[in-house]
């Protein structure tokens, strides 16, 4: 039965839930919605009773804002209802609750029947999410029950009973395996005393350790993360994710259930569960919440504190993400595809780990490996399984490296071939080889810019003529955050004279439209969402040959690249900020000084 909000004396704020029809007329009298609107939105409302919460079922009649038109959405709505009865609003960020504490302030089933969500727990005091800012009666028990003074916020009814089930769940199931035996000592150089105390230990298959698990992984996809960090500690076991670039600390637990933790991803990666002492690889394939297949990257290494592992999450659209998705400029872009349509002749591609060369490298081969052509790679290990390649990993320890794949794939009939990284002589040998003998050859190394990865391999001691044969280009790249465009809003007069400084010597014009980070609730208050592609490519000139025979130095090769059409990546950097996709700040600490 719906309680009416009424008001027991002039002045006093309403007491009980809220109701619909109250809300409507608020809205009126506050000028957010019309006359009008006000009628037709009780007159839709009335026709049917409902069960949803007052702010959900508003919402979803989709009022316009009488100011400028807009629809009124639930986290608008729940955001005016918070300002009218003098509540601070949040959208509740689970990177930002510690779920342990949180599920430790109260139990579920008086979280679920009060439609609260404790969000942060400190030493004196605990943050509750209502959707109900009238109904005060659960308070005093809590601040009983907690010995801490209870503050409220205001959240969207939505997310407080979603986050009331996974927050109490994934609690739920931590206590579950920790009764299961996680508090059994961990191999640790503190802790190798303690061993044989207790002879429990967890079963990687126990349902809480299941459970965990899935919640893991299914968090991360939801977070956009691209790396998992399981990290134990002197006291705790701490996940971590990277999003956006960034780690954020997102779960701290007893180290016991984090080692079973490991143990039960190690056994579905196919790796070896009992070998503790060694760094191991594998690999797991599995589905994120939409039904798209995911692989990730499994590594584990051998800690202080016991073993740790970092799994690395691949985006299933990946490998079809055309080059103005990757971050191509058009300038770049039609450069880059002639490049990659040549029939034979060495491409390399250049930049520190994480900066994404392995995307660019996949999205290009899936785009030329048609059913003409035999696309072989020697790789280590195999980022992403891509059924149109032939993959082969290097095993070291069966003294196959990258040098042996190359010279066993050039019995394989190869059209195309990609060399994981070039990183000796004997490599580089065989790989001007391939591209000498009629194929297209693609690989990967470690240097700062496009030009120094031509004088890497005359240092590793290529000849200088067997680079003007085979060396068809070079594309170095960086990862920069890209602005948030929920948030997003014009830069002030110095950024546009820092930009000029770098643009204009380069006689490219335009109207710059700098942009700076806010932050949102979208962005998580970073300002950033996601991450782009800056490119500086450089191709294989006849001026460029000439030089390299005169055993060149690197100022001289830049100058002639430039003068071929590359945009060092500075200077592409800066022209993204002047489309207001990113930050001069983000572009100068990404990418290197101009000469």
């Amino acid at each position: 039965m719906s309680v009416r909000l009424s008001k027991s004396s002039p002045g006093s704020p309403p007491q009980g839930p809220l109701d619909w029809r109250a809300m409507v007329q608020w809205l009126s009298q506050d000028n957010v919605i019309s006359a009008e609107e006000a009628r037709r939105t009780v007159a839709r409302c009335a026709q049917a009773e409902s069960a949803q919460h007052p702010l959900v079922r508003l919402a979803a009649v989709a009022m316009t804002r009488a100011s400028d038109g807009k629809p009124l959405d639930i986290e608008s709505l729940t955001q005016w209802i918070a300002g009218r009865a003098g509540l601070a609003y949040l959208r509740i960020d689970p990177l930002k609750v510690d779920v342990g504490k949180v599920a430790d302030s109260m139990s579920a089933g008086y979280a679920e029947r009060h439609r609260v969500l404790p969000v942060q727990v400190t030493a004196s005091e605990v943050v509750v999410a209502t959707a109900e800012p009238y109904l005060t009666d659960w308070v005093d028990e809590v601040e009983r029950q907690s010995r801490r003074t209870v503050r409220r916020v205001m959240a969207n009814p939505q997310d407080i009973h979603r986050f009331t089930a996974e927050f109490f769940a994934l609690a739920k199931s931590v206590k579950a395996a920790q009764k299961s035996g996680a508090n059994s000592g961990a191999a640790s150089f503190e802790q190798l005393v303690e061993l044989g105390k207790s002879n429990k230990q967890l079963d990687a298959n126990d349902q809480g350790v299941v459970q965990v698990v899935d919640w893991l992984w299914t968090y991360a996809f939801d977070q956009r993360a691209s790396d998992i960090h399981l990290e134990p500690r002197r006291e705790q076991g701490v996940i971590r994710f990277r999003i956006d670039g960034v780690l954020h600390p997102v779960y701290q637990m007893p180290v016991g259930v984090l080692n079973a933790m490991i143990s039960r991803i190690k056994l579905l990666g196919r790796m070896d569960v009992v070998e503790k002492r060694r760094p191991q690889d594998g690999r797991i394939k599995t589905r994120n919440p939409r039904g798209d297949e995911v692989e990730m990257r499994l590594s584990t290494l051998p800690t202080a504190f016991g073993e740790k592992m970092v799994m690395r999450i691949f985006d299933p659209d990946t490998a079809v993400k055309d080059l103005d998705a990757l971050g191509f400029a058009q300038h770049d872009a039609k450069r880059w595809e002639a490049l990659v349509k040549s029939p034979h002749g060495i491409v390399l591609v250049t930049g520190p780990t994480g900066s994404g060369k392995t995307t660019t490298l996949y999205s290009t081969l899936k785009r030329i490996a048609t059913e003409e052509v035999n696309v072989n790679t020697v790789e280590d290990p195999i980022e992403m399984i891509e059924p149109a390649f032939n993959q082969t990993q290097v095993q070291p320890q069966l003294d196959f490296g990258f040098a042996e794949g190359l010279r066993a794939l050039m019995r394989q009939d190869p059209d195309i071939i990609m060399v994981g990284e070039i990183r000796d002589l004997q490599t580089a040998e065989m790989a001007v080889q391939a591209a000498l003998t009629g194929h297209l050859v693609f690989s990967t190394l470690h240097t700062n810019d496009a030009a120094s990865a031509i004088t890497r391999m005359m240092e590793l001691g290529v000849p200088s003529y067997l680079l003007n044969a085979t060396m068809l280009g070079v594309l170095a790249q960086r990862l920069v955050r890209t602005l948030c465009k929920q948030c997003r809003q014009p830069d002030d007069a110095a950024s546009r004279e820092a930009l000029d400084a770098i643009v204009k010597p380069w006689k490219i014009s335009g109207g710059w439209k700098p942009y700076k980070p806010v932050g949102c609730v979208d962005c998580r208050m970073t300002g950033f969402m996601g991450r782009m592609g800056l490119y500086e490519l450089l191709t294989v000139s006849q001026g460029l040959k000439d030089k390299l025979t005169l055993a060149p130095d690197l100022a001289s090769l830049r100058r002639q690249a430039v003068a071929d059409g590359m945009r060092p990546l500075r200077l592409a950097g800066a022209l993204r900020v002047a489309e207001g996709l990113t930050t001069l700040e983000e572009v100068l600490t990404a990418t290197p000084p101009l000469d």
